[in-house]
């Protein structure tokens, strides 16, 4: 009996000592207990030793150093290494703030910058150009390449800034632009232009599409939500980088229910053309619109005149844009005359087949001469405010012998392209038969990558 009390007074000393030294444990444990008291069976708390309260060992070992045998400079070497980042030059950059997004912090540079004609002109003035930058793991600058393509002659320009033996210098050169295709395509959700910007397609590729298709569809208003379309185009690139869109080589839209397609091909020793996949030619006589991403803000009909304050009827039609803006002739023609007259300011006509002429006014730019032949979308100045005009915009007038007809209800007949050759057309065939399988996998699966 006095061996019960003796082992039970012990177990009531130390389950006191381990409420005073883990109260928290013990009063888990009690709370345990409550809480499958109804089971029938339960776990209680171990009262052993805390594991925290044992004595801790610490054995130590040597160990062969990674760095023995070599010198601290050859450590250091082998600490470097190069980084690499791309950006866009904006159109309000500063050498600080262009090097900033190119995560390099480098004052020497960034004087040098500043002081450079070269760099001042190609790269801290112009927006949208490429730049590439190599920089030491210290951020400093090692190398900064620039390249932009300013004509379409197939050639792109490259300005190196580099850095050797501490001294920092420039060189430009030139480089030929190398093309692959790319597929795009999208659903119409709103428009035409909002589709193909959802789907990241160049503006230059959107229009051409209107403009090989115009003639069909009507990219303005006649859409619906749920079409949809695919365009193989060519991206043009410099070092491997793209620098801008080229040609579109085929297109396909899905409109109404309809299928629309078109294809490139140029027949030996001829002008390149767009086709149907069967081989009918899709040029049209003229273009819809003289001005790429623009508006109109005056139809063909009776207005107030914005400066004479009377009513009288307008001519032609007015296409919003800004300043600068490229104007390209509709159609195929010879310059009759290209200079100034009157409220036209700086004015070009071009006289087309069947004694139709075209007239474009207010431009802030001539580029091209009296007696020089154009062909369709050829460049020939940019939109200004020049003679009678209260803002920017192009004046574009029609003409059929000598009277205006409103452009935008001139019939757009089939140009008389002649047809493909039959020694060309087992190529055609077999490009037409490679852009029909290309452009179906596109529309399907852009298609059902915009349900999702």
């Amino acid at each position: 009996m006095n061996g019960l009390k003796n082992a039970g007074s012990a177990l009531i000393a130390r389950l006191t000592v381990a409420l005073q030294m883990h109260p928290k444990r013990v009063t888990a444990a009690v709370a345990a207990l409550l809480l499958t008291g109804g089971s029938g069976a339960f776990a209680v708390a171990s009262l052993g030793p805390d594991p925290a309260d044992l004595p801790v060992r610490t054995l130590t070992e040597s160990v062969a150093s990674l760095a023995d045998g070599h010198e601290l400079a050859d450590l250091t070497d082998l600490q470097s290494f190069s980084l690499y980042r791309s950006e866009t030059t904006r159109a309000n950059d500063t050498a600080e703030s262009l090097l900033q997004r190119l995560g390099i912090a480098d004052p020497q540079a960034a004087a040098y910058m500043r002081a450079s004609d070269a760099v001042r002109q190609n790269v801290l003035g112009p927006a949208g150009r490429l730049v590439s930058a190599e920089t030491t793991s210290d951020h400093q600058l090692s190398k900064l390449i620039v390249r932009w393509a300013p004509d379409e002659d197939g050639t792109f320009r490259r300005l190196t800034l580099e850095r050797v033996d501490g001294k920092l210098s420039t060189k430009i050169d030139s480089g030929k632009l190398t093309a692959s295709p790319r597929l795009a395509g999208g659903v119409i959700r709103s428009s035409f232009f909002a589709a193909t910007d959802a789907a990241d397609i160049p503006d230059s590729v959107s229009m051409q599409m209107a403009d090989i298709l115009q003639g069909e569809l009507d990219f303005r208003r006649g859409l619906r939500k749920g079409d949809r379309f695919a365009v193989v185009y060519e991206s043009l690139e410099a070092d491997g980088e793209p620098l801008r869109a080229g040609r579109v080589l085929s297109t396909e839209f899905h409109n109404s229910g309809k299928v629309h397609q078109a294809l490139w091909f140029q027949d030996e020793g001829k002008k390149g053309a767009y086709y149907s996949l069967d081989g009918k030619s899709k040029r049209q006589a003229y273009l819809n619109y003289p001005v790429e991403f623009s508006r109109i803000s005056s139809n063909f009909a009776m207005r107030l005149h914005p400066i004479q304050k009377t009513w009288r009827a307008h001519l032609g039609t007015d296409f919003a844009a800004p300043t600068g803006t490229k104007v390209r002739t509709v159609g195929d023609g010879v310059v009759s005359f290209a200079g100034v007259q009157n409220g036209y300011g700086n004015v070009i006509f071009i006289e087309h087949a069947n004694q139709h002429t075209t007239v474009y006014a207010h431009l802030s730019r001539v580029d091209v001469r009296q007696g020089q032949r154009v062909d369709q979308g050829d460049i020939v100045g940019a939109v200004g405010s020049t003679g009678w005009a209260t803002g920017p915009h192009l004046h574009f007038e029609f003409r059929v012998k000598g009277q205006q007809q409103d452009p935008l209800s001139i019939a757009q007949a089939a140009d008389t392209a002649k047809p493909i050759s039959k020694a060309s057309r087992p190529t055609f065939e077999k490009l037409a038969a490679q852009m029909r399988v290309e452009l179906n996998a596109g529309t399907q699966s852009f298609a059902m990558a915009s349900t999702r």
